[in-house]
């Protein structure tokens, strides 16, 4: 006798109906033609930034003149990074729906990798003539444990303080702000609050709502501040649990909303808040210290969507001090974005003939501009014009020398997503830095299968 669905059945048939047809309608189908390139990539969820849709058709229209017969269909995924991690894979899980080409958070790839969803890139690579003018740092972003390579890197970036110049005039504050401990950031974030009520004093972003960009921007910029290899050792090959370099950087984030510098609590997780940060809240001078990436003015350029061409006038830049000033005094993150071909892809080698294009020096000095990347081509890197082109540049680049990466191993999603929860946890109120501790550290162990060490 047939059973009869129940309504949490009817939904949940309803919803992969739905998720299916979304996945259809995303990524084609298989037996596609072979002579078109299916690209699909991250979207602004912000309507007025194009940024890298107008690159990506000026890419797509050079293919397709200089390959006859050949067509791209852009396949843009627009959502919060978490969100366009999570289709992306769902994708790439059929050949029904896989695209040919694919834009990869460095963070994720390696989880990627080991599930299957990425094609080893070597053999097109050996013959490509251009791979000998990527940095090395940025190759092996892309390289799994297997020593092969499973992307081609477009740009990469850092990390540091972004200040509102008027505010901190308002509040006594120096232009040339260059704070050496964290004790001088809360500080000249204290001093906005008294001075300046009308404004936020310090964004550091938090919470599983925006993701990655909690971990990266907010908490490994403290973390990375604390001492050597904060989360994962990799002399023992082992996680690290939450010791008191990871206590004290979630009594950072604690610090900050208990005290009032930050956004609203609502507001920092709101999971578009690093989309408000850059096309709101800088622009109009609401927000004095922002603690963010080098990307920022990609949405400010001409035709950007937030055309803002005074911000070099209006924002300093500084770099986010070690906790205590100890060597070497200043703190970066980078990461980036690769370009890499699904396993389950139609037509790869296509999709690699695009990845040249794209990857040109000229293409490549076009996009690092464009979206205020720093380049990962030794060419472009020398190249005056590229040096001269933005304001901001030369500051970001130079951070490299500081800077690190995050231990990108298929356990790291995981990891990353427990530090959002102990983050958000405190950031709420809901528990206190021992406790949020404690939990990272269950879900830690949980996530490397009880490869952990304490510190």
């Amino acid at each position: 006798m047939p059973v009869r669905p129940t309504p949490t059945r009817l939904l949940l048939t309803a919803s992969a109906l739905l998720a299916a047809a979304t996945l259809t309608a995303c990524g084609g189908g298989s037996g596609d033609d072979p002579d078109t390139v299916k690209v699909s990539f991250k979207q602004s969820t912000d309507n007025k930034i194009k940024v890298t849709d107008t690159y990506l058709d000026g890419i797509k229209r050079q293919f397709e003149k200089e390959n006859p017969g050949k067509k791209v269909k852009l396949v843009p995924i627009k959502a919060p990074d978490s969100e366009y991690y999570t289709k992306l894979q769902q994708m790439m899980r059929s050949p029904k729906t896989a695209p040919d080409l694919v834009y990869e958070d460095t963070f994720l790839i390696n989880s990627d990798i080991t599930s299957g969803y990425l094609k080893p890139l070597d053999p097109y690579l050996d013959k490509w003539k251009d791979w000998d003018q990527f940095v090395d740092t940025a190759k092996t972003a892309a390289k799994a444990a297997d020593g092969k390579t499973y992307g081609v890197p477009d740009g990469t970036d850092t990390r540091g303080l972004w200040f509102d110049k008027a505010i901190f005039k308002k509040a006594g504050l120096p232009a040339n702000w260059q704070p050496k401990t964290w004790d001088e950031v809360l500080d000249a974030a204290r001093t906005v609050k008294k001075k300046v009520p009308d404004v936020t004093p310090l964004n550091v972003y938090t919470g599983k709502p925006v993701g990655e960009v909690a971990t990266m921007q907010g908490f490994e910029m403290l973390a990375y501040g604390t001492g050597e290899d904060p989360l994962y050792d990799p002399k023992a090959k082992k996680w690290i649990t939450g010791g008191k370099g990871f206590k004290d950087s979630l009594k950072f984030v604690e610090t900050v909303y208990k005290e009032k510098l930050g956004p609203e609590v609502s507001d920092a997780l709101d999971p578009n808040f690093a989309t408000r940060v850059r096309g709101e809240l800088l622009p109009e001078g609401k927000l004095a210290i922002n603690l963010d990436g080098s990307w920022l003015p990609q949405d400010w350029g001409k035709g950007a969507g937030h055309e803002w061409p005074e911000w070099s006038k209006k924002l300093g830049l500084a770099a986010m001090p070690t906790q205590h000033g100890q060597a070497p005094g200043k703190v970066s993150m980078s990461g980036g974005w690769t370009w890499s071909i699904p396993t389950k892809a139609d037509n790869p080698d296509l999709a690699f003939k695009f990845i040249e294009t794209m990857q040109t020096k000229a293409n490549a000095q076009k996009w690092y501009i464009a979206n205020s990347g720093i380049a990962v081509r030794k060419d472009v890197a020398a190249d005056p014009a590229y040096v001269k082109a933005q304001p901001g540049i030369k500051f970001f680049t130079d951070l490299v020398a500081s800077t690190h990466y995050r231990p990108a191993f298929p356990a790291y999603p995981k990891v990353s997503t427990a530090i959002q929860e102990a983050m958000e946890s405190v950031t709420t109120g809901d528990t206190s830095v021992a406790d949020a501790a404690k939990g990272y550290d269950e879900e830690v162990d949980a996530a490397s299968d009880g490869e952990v060490v304490e510190r």
